[in-house]
């Protein structure tokens, strides 16, 4: 599981204009991350100018999913993240970001601003956060949780059957020697009795 871009956007009417991004590119070999990083811009900026007002939604390219959050004030976020990293925190992720972006920079700046006049900086603190989302969301943290308790009940139930399978093959064995045991006695009892002197 692994984010690979966390962008904020203003979408304008004809374009979106690109306010501040987060990029993680160490997968990539060294000589790839530049033009990575303008595919991953040029992508988010598309999604948005592509998405409605007001809308949530999540596009899969290759192994790879975007999902896009358009507020209805125009304000955007973009985050880029391989197909096993959950949907769920992604969109929480979006939503802490645009909301705290919105507070920390008058919404005036937005239509003009661009990565070098706006004054945020949480974003690479907030992509490194949520590289784990277990870590980061509470929910995914309760969920995995469960999920282990879960396996660990299922492996106990599973131990219990064996020993109980198995409780039941030495109880079989000990009836079958039961029987063998007092065939034995009976023949001994035999074998005795003619050497006893009257």
């Amino acid at each position: 599981m692994k984010l690979y871009s966390l962008s904020v956007l203003y979408k304008c009417s004809t374009k979106a204009n690109l306010l501040k991004a987060a990029y993680d590119l160490s997968s990539f070999s060294f000589f790839q991350r530049s033009s990575v990083q303008e595919f991953m811009t040029f992508t988010s900026a598309l999604i948005v100018e592509r998405s409605a007002l007001g809308s949530r939604a999540s596009i899969k390219e290759q192994e790879y999913l975007c999902h896009v959050y358009v507020r209805n004030d125009n304000l955007s976020g973009v985050v880029i993240a391989d197909n096993e990293y959950p949907s769920r925190v992604c969109f929480t992720l979006l939503d802490k970001v645009l909301d705290e972006f919105s507070k920390q920079v008058s919404s005036i700046d937005w239509p003009s601003g661009s990565s070098a006049t706006i004054q945020y900086t949480a974003l690479d603190g907030h992509l490194a956060r949520y590289q784990n989302p277990r870590e980061a969301d509470a929910m995914t943290k309760v969920q995995a949780e469960l999920d282990e308790t879960k396996i660990i009940l299922h492996n106990t139930m599973e131990s219990l059957l064996e020993r109980g399978e198995k409780l039941d093959d030495l109880v079989q064995k000990s009836e079958h020697l039961g029987n063998q045991s007092k065939a034995f006695y009976k023949t001994a009892r035999k074998q005795n009795s003619c050497c006893e002197i009257m």
